[in-house]
């Protein structure tokens, strides 16, 4: 007896023994029986164990493949005589797989045999069965695919070497098990890169503190600190320079803020964008896993245009090659195989081809990892208006050091010469006999105004406000299903002119199924989607067998999706394009495809991919029943017909292709085209090996025949337009955007498409010029290209080469043109374009690495919206501009005029400060977090030449700015008078009264168009929240601050007076939006008139 302790089933100790001698018949029939329930017993509850048990993967396949249940040996003699001719027998059973059912020999001598019934591995400790790999030199295997080692690669026994030392079955995948996945996680490592530390907070603060503003101030206050304190003593010599410290500590404070979230949101882009998902098999079944939990041993399928996720080792495939251009510097594509050259690295693209891959290496032991590690994102990279702003900032702080510096030499004449005087009416100087310190402090004192001045000049805000509403519209843009890689694009996108979408996916669902198919000239089914499918199979029994086997070819061998039936009677998983999805969901339904039968019975000779210069696939294989050679090839409709010289009907009788009949059928091609669907056909051909063709005088590469093929079949599937488009469509032409749709479909199907979505007119309004097909637009002249390009609305049968043409010649006419895009070829065109919109879905690596923005659901719908946020962030940023101007340019002239008669400044350096804290910060928050608005969408879009300050923008701030003079210098003047109140008390009016203005303001800069700058304010809940912090702020500086902010409490008549000349900003801005202006930027006209002058003088 053979204790079964071990065995994982509850099913006792169990041995039997049935011989001829011992046992009566009727004995043995009941041990029969017994060891068959026994055996029903095993074989139930064994998927069971394979499901929730970590059983060995590798004979789980081998029970697939040789029918029998694995975990048990077979057949074996239960006992031996020494010297027995078969003794043999014992030896080879134990060495062999213990899957193998290994039959006794039959020996006459020998009248019974025995079975034995135990798992073939043991279980771990707890009580799973594992096929982790643990005796495997990991290290060399590494370095083996990073240097490319064929030498290393024949020590590992090749590529079938490594998949058994691995413990992978290429067929099936790993199990798809937590544990199997987390056990080759911790001993192999993740497939994760640890980048360089962020930028923490004082980083960014110890950045702020280089600005020389900054430092300049800080030594003001440092000085005024140190003085105040010598004359007033601790208690209140501290005021000024500590104040002038404390509004420094908060601006500081406040921009690392700033630019520390910009940092994390890059970091968390940085994180989504390299996400990737990828293919892998697991369980049997193709899924769709991210690019992080990717482990040593899965098998990952990889297509045109993905990035390699890992390093690895080419396990099968057709085409291969792969870009390393990233890794090695080398643009020349490498051609890969499963025996020669099977390395791969992670971080190269799929340049052609499909195929599989079976990782070695992840994360960090892999070359791509290593280089990875020592990268980090550059997140301060300035954009092009960042740059205008840059200019800008420095502009105007050239002006205010010009003023400045007057107003330091008028105070510093004034003081010298006796005409200053303190708060008694006396003179501050009075030659020698003034101390040295009262000396040195007053001239602190004058610096400090002085560079005070500078700092309220200088705009510090607009940097500010454009990463504030840069992050903004980038976490927003994030929830519109826009993800934005690089910040330009951001304002670059407003600016758009020309919009070059694709069709497919974009325009359409890409939610393809076939609703017509042709055999010859003869229409098998109308519409089936309307028929059932068990009358649909009706139709299709029509088409003769032979004709339905090459179609199962054609489609099941000439593909690079998969399918995958779970159980009877459930819908079959298919997976690839959403083309092929179609093509092979319709032929396992409606033409009874079976691929799990259909492969088996073929050999695949040769393969050529499809890709957007060919618009065709085909295939050479190989029957293994009569070894007779087929070649297949899948495309688009008029290609392929045009590659044939014959059709089958459906009665599967070869017909020539005759004149008339290839009018026909080109005839049914359009027609179907016509009604918005996407032709593709497929053709035949059986050859003798003796007409193989090989691309090179090796003979190892084959070649296609591409001539004199038989017609099988043309299918027409249905991509209807998304929801909404029409109106994302009409929005953007509105807006002054032109759209331009550029497809790979035939012409008529590219207008029906263009006609439904809006795109075109109707047929009988369509002028001519505005549909064109790729290769006429190809051989235009340069001239006639940029003569004719703003008229054309369709380019059909268009390639990548078309496409980055057109982008090139709407560039050399002026317009900013975003392009849309989604295969490795489009890469050039996105790179071109001033905006590169890559698909999230469709899209290939290559094509999101060189894109500006993702648009995560491939939707146009979402490539409107990000037209709309790009208007919203120029226009953001030019009200901010507007707003913070008008501060300056007032600030400026009170202080100049103030200083130059009266001798001193009506506004401290803390109440500058605090002004300049309140615009640049809080304002810019507020301004900068506008949502988008239909208005916005109503305008013509800006030019790339067009001036950041427009014409609207001047009127509005020269008004208010005017406005806000005007009234500060009346009561510098004469406020004490008018109201009777102190000098003290007049000051803080001044004060007050400065600063409400710009509160007031603020809801004029709302719209520098709209005369109801009201409109849709309850919805910006944190516009109305920053202007009540203002508000309050501004009352504790006034009534609580009284030493700090050098103010005096004011009482509530003059709080109404405050607040009544700060309303009159509000009629002002409605008024003078009635001023009409000239489109033409105030500035030419002045050169313009400069020069004129100049010509007649």
């Amino acid at each position: 007896m053979v204790s079964s302790k071990n065995s994982p089933y509850d099913c006792g100790q169990l041995i039997v023994d049935i011989t001829t001698t011992t046992f009566t018949r009727a004995k043995k029939r009941w041990r029969m029986a017994y060891a068959a329930l026994y055996a029903v017993r095993v074989m139930l509850s064994l998927p069971k164990e394979l499901m929730y048990k970590r059983s060995n993967y590798k004979e789980y396949s081998e029970i697939s493949e040789y029918g029998s249940f694995g975990g048990f040996q077979g057949l074996k003699e239960s006992q031996r005589e020494k010297g027995d001719s078969n003794s043999g027998l014992e030896h080879e059973a134990k060495n062999s797989s213990p899957l193998e059912l290994q039959s006794p020999a039959h020996d006459e001598s020998r009248s019974y045999t025995s079975l034995e019934v135990k798992p073939s591995t043991s279980p771990d400790e707890t009580g799973h069965y594992s096929s982790v790999p643990n005796n495997i030199d990991h290290a060399g295997l590494e370095k083996m695919v990073k240097e490319k080692d064929s030498a290393a690669l024949g020590k590992f026994g090749g590529v079938t070497g490594i998949t058994t030392s691995l413990k992978t079955n290429p067929e099936y995948g790993l199990p798809g098990n937590d544990a199997e996945i987390n056990k080759r996680r911790e001993l192999f490592g993740s497939n994760t890169y640890p980048k360089p530390p962020s930028k923490g907070l004082l980083y960014f603060v110890l950045d702020a503190l280089k600005d020389m503003t900054i430092l300049i101030l800080c030594v003001c206050a440092a000085l005024s600190l140190a003085f105040g304190i010598k004359e007033y003593g601790v208690e209140e010599g501290w005021y000024e320079g500590g104040s002038i410290f404390v509004a420094v500590i908060i601006v500081i404070v406040v921009s690392a803020l700033s630019n520390f979230r910009q940092e994390i949101q890059f970091d968390k882009l940085s994180k989504i964008s390299s996400n990737i998902n990828v293919e892998v098999f697991r369980d049997r079944q193709r899924r769709e896993i991210s690019i992080f939990d990717v482990v040593v041993g899965d098998v990952i399928f990889l297509n045109i245009g993905d990035q390699i996720p890992a390093d690895g080792v080419f396990l099968d495939g057709y085409s291969f090659q792969v870009d390393e251009s990233s890794m090695t510097g080398e643009s020349d594509y490498v051609e890969v195989d499963s025996r020669r050259h099977p390395f791969l690295l992670s971080g190269a693209k799929v340049a052609d081809g499909y195929g599989r891959m079976l990782v070695t290496s992840v994360g960090m032991n892999t070359a791509w990892g290593e280089m990875m590690s020592s990268i980090s994102q550059e997140s301060n990279v300035r954009t092009p208006l960042q740059a205008r702003l840059d200019k800008l900032t420095s502009s105007i702080g050239k002006v205010g050091l010009a003023v400045a510096f007057l107003v330091l030499l008028v105070l510093l004449i004034r003081y010298f010469t006796g005409n200053t005087k303190d708060e008694n009416g006396n003179k501050e100087y009075i030659g020698s006999k003034t101390k040295t310190d009262d000396v040195l402090n007053a001239v602190v004192r004058i610096v400090s105004a002085a560079v005070t001045i500078v700092v309220v000049a200088i705009p510090e805000g607009l940097p500010l406000a454009v990463t504030l509403t840069l992050a903004y519209s980038m976490k927003r843009m994030m929830k519109d299903q826009a993800m934005v890689r690089k910040l330009s694009a951001c304002e670059t996108m407003g600016s758009a002119t020309v919009i070059c979408t694709d069709k497919t996916g974009t325009l359409t669902l890409n939610q393809m199924k076939v609703t017509k198919f042709w055999v010859g000239q003869e229409s098998i089914a109308e519409d089936n989607l309307s028929i059932a499918p068990n009358v649909r199979e009706l139709f299709y029994q029509g088409v003769a067998p032979n004709v339905r086997e090459l179609f199962h070819q054609g489609v099941g061998l000439n593909t690079t999706g998969s399918v995958f039936m779970p159980l009877a009677g459930s819908k079959p998983e298919i997976s690839g394009s959403p083309t092929e999805k179609a093509i092979l969901y319709w032929a396992v339904l409606d033409l009874g495809m079976d691929m799990q039968e259909l492969k088996p019975r073929y050999d695949i000779l040769h393969v050529e991919t499809f890709n957007s210069d060919k618009k065709r696939s085909g295939v050479l294989i190989k029957k293994k029943d009569d070894n007779t050679i087929h070649v297949h090839w899948k495309g688009a409709a008029e290609m392929i017909v045009a590659t044939c010289s014959s059709y089958y009907d459906t009665n599967g009788t070869v017909k020539p292709l005759d004149v008339d009949t290839r009018s026909k059928l080109e005839k049914i091609i359009q027609g179907m085209a016509a009604s918005s669907l996407r032709c593709i056909a497929f053709a035949h051909a059986q050859i003798s090996e003796e007409e193989v063709e090989y691309s090179d005088d090796h003979k190892t590469h084959q070649k296609l025949k591409e001539d004199g093929l038989i017609l099988l079949g043309i299918v027409g599937l249905k991509d209807p337009c998304r929801p909404g488009v029409i109106n994302a469509v009409r929005i953007c032409k509105a807006a002054g955007v032109d759209i331009k749709m550029i497809t790979g479909d035939n012409i008529f199907t590219a207008k029906a498409i263009a006609t439904e979505c809006g795109i075109l007119k109707k047929e009988n309004e369509v002028q001519g010029g505005q549909v064109v097909e790729g290769v006429e637009f190809r051989n235009y002249t340069d001239a006639e290209r940029r003569q004719k390009v703003d008229n054309i609305r369709v380019m059909a049968r268009s390639s990548p080469f078309d496409k980055l043409l057109m982008v090139q010649c709407l560039k050399e006419k002026g317009h900013v043109v975003a392009v849309t895009g989604d295969g490795t070829n489009d890469a050039p065109a996105l790179k071109e374009a001033d905006i590169g919109l890559s698909m999230g879905i469709q899209g290939t690596e290559v094509a999101k690495e060189s894109s500006d923005i993702i648009i995560l659901d491939d939707n146009f719908n979402s490539v409107a919206t990000v037209l709309r946020w790009g208007r919203c962030v120029y226009n953001n940023i030019q009200k901010f501009i507007q707003f913070q101007l008008t501060v300056n340019v007032a600030a400026l002239v009170i202080n100049f005029i103030a200083a130059v008669s009266a001798g001193e400044v009506p506004l401290t350096a803390v109440q500058l400060l605090w002004v300049n804290l309140i615009m640049d910060t809080l304002g810019a928050l507020a301004l900068a977090t506008e949502r988008p608005t239909n208005e916005l969408m109503e305008r013509q879009p800006v030019g790339r030449t067009a001036p950041l300050i427009t014409n609207i923008m001047w009127r509005n701030l020269l008004a208010q700015a005017l406005y806000q003079i005007a009234v500060l210098l009346i009561l510098q003047f004469q406020g004490e008078s008018i109201f009777n109140v102190t000098a003290a008390v007049n000051d803080t009016l001044i004060f007050n009264t400065f600063v409400l203005c710009q509160v007031f303001n603020e809801f004029n800069s709302r719209s520098m168009e709209k005369k109801n700058v009201f409109k849709g304010i309850l919805r910006n809940r944190l516009f109305i929240g920053i202007v009540g912090i203002t508000i309050v702020l501004q009352v504790v500086m006034v009534e609580f601050l009284k030493k700090f902010a050098d103010t005096e409490k004011l009482n509530v008549q003059q709080w109404v007076v405050c607040i009544v000349i700060a309303a009159v900003s509000w009629p002002i801005g409605w008024v003078v939006k009635f001023i009409p202006v000239s489109e033409d930027p105030y500035f030419r006209i002045i050169k313009r008139s400069l020069h004129r002058f100049k010509n007649i003088f």
